[in-house]
């Protein structure tokens, strides 16, 4: 369990294919990740991999064939920076929100601009997602635990502050890059347990339904 608050950025040092999975080298010199030991769970651009072979340099991790197929784990090249964050610990501070490092699915860049001192982004979710993304709720973009600024269809915004553009690498999302999407795990659960469809004309959760069900459920 994560969330979503990254800790810094490392970077693939070597990518090795072997057959359809594949093996990642991350090089995490200068985050203090000297203390990981070889089992511990680490987000990497937001999916949950186990780190093997820790050395004071980084660590490396086993990407199965289907990981790569579904995330943009498999975009990744030599070079590239990814969002890291180690799992959450008894003693860590809750900020962010609940993240599980199990990606939904990708979704696509679809605009960029300037929005005061920050950025405002825009994403196109693929199919059967964007029924679980509300306005102001959470979401989680390559491992970045981010608010719904609207939604609309399959299209959502979120606003990017100048601190999490600098410690991220949102910075080098443009207009055509994807990204890995993991819903809100409240939302996950919701429809599931409840049997409702709570899609709205635009797509998102019907909040009236989640707010008749809760004062239902009061007796």
């Amino acid at each position: 369990m994560f969330t979503g608050l990254i800790e810094g950025q490392g970077c693939i040092s070597r990518l090795q294919r072997q057959g359809r999975d594949a093996r990642l080298a991350i090089d995490t010199r200068g985050l203090g990740y000297d203390d990981v030991a070889e089992g511990d769970s680490i987000a990497i651009n937001g999916v949950c991999l186990t780190a093997i072979r820790p050395e004071p340099a980084g660590f490396e991790a086993d990407v199965s064939a289907e990981t790569l197929s579904l995330t943009t784990l498999g975009d990744l090249g030599q070079g590239d920076a990814v969002n890291l964050e180690r799992s959450l610990t008894p003693s860590t501070r809750m900020g962010g929100h609940f993240v599980t490092g199990h990606v939904d699915g990708m979704a696509r860049c679809v605009e960029r601009r300037r929005d005061g001192g920050s950025w405002r982004f825009a994403f196109e979710l693929p199919e059967g997602l964007s029924r679980y993304v509300a306005r102001k709720g959470s979401i989680a973009i390559d491992g970045i635990s981010l608010t719904v600024n609207a939604v609309s269809g399959p299209r959502f915004e979120v606003n990017i502050i100048p601190h999490t553009l600098e410690r991220t690498n949102l910075d080098r999302c443009q207009v055509g890059s994807r990204v890995n999407i993991e819903i809100d795990l409240v939302a996950r659960y919701l429809e599931r347990l409840m049997g409702l469809d709570m899609r709205g004309p635009d797509g998102g959760l019907r909040m009236d339904l989640l707010a008749g069900n809760g004062k239902d459920s009061k007796g």
